[in-house]
């Protein structure tokens, strides 16, 4: 079955980094876009950025371009989010997700707590 497993998110500091990954498993990862999303306390889950399956193209929502990359690599199945310059309000679970046959898939969720 398709199983997204996050990991990496932690308590960090305005300023800081972070980078978030996704271990992927139960599909073709190579053949599908991923991407993460943010969900706030007491917010709905938002899209932070996405990544074509080849890695070709990405996009980022206006709150992280330019202070976050998505990446991926398909021998190991797994997708990356580097957040760098990191703002209280990039506080939240951040999860990933795969679209396969017209069905959103999306892991556990990992937290990251941005705090002083």
């Amino acid at each position: 079955q398709v199983q997204l497993v996050e990991s990496g998110g932690g308590l960090v500091q305005p300023g800081g980094s972070l980078r978030l990954s996704c271990a992927a498993s139960g599909f073709t990862f190579s053949w599908y876009a991923m991407s993460w999303y943010r969900q706030a306390p007491g917010k709905e889950r938002e899209l932070v950025a996405s990544i074509t399956n080849n890695g070709g193209s990405t996009v980022y929502s206006g709150s992280v371009k330019g202070r976050s990359t998505i990446s991926r690599d398909n021998v190991k199945n797994t997708v990356y989010l580097e957040m760098n310059s990191l703002k209280a309000e990039a506080t939240g679970v951040y999860y990933c997700q795969a679209v396969l046959w017209g069905r959103a898939y999306y892991g556990q969720g990992t937290q990251v707590t941005v705090s002083s």
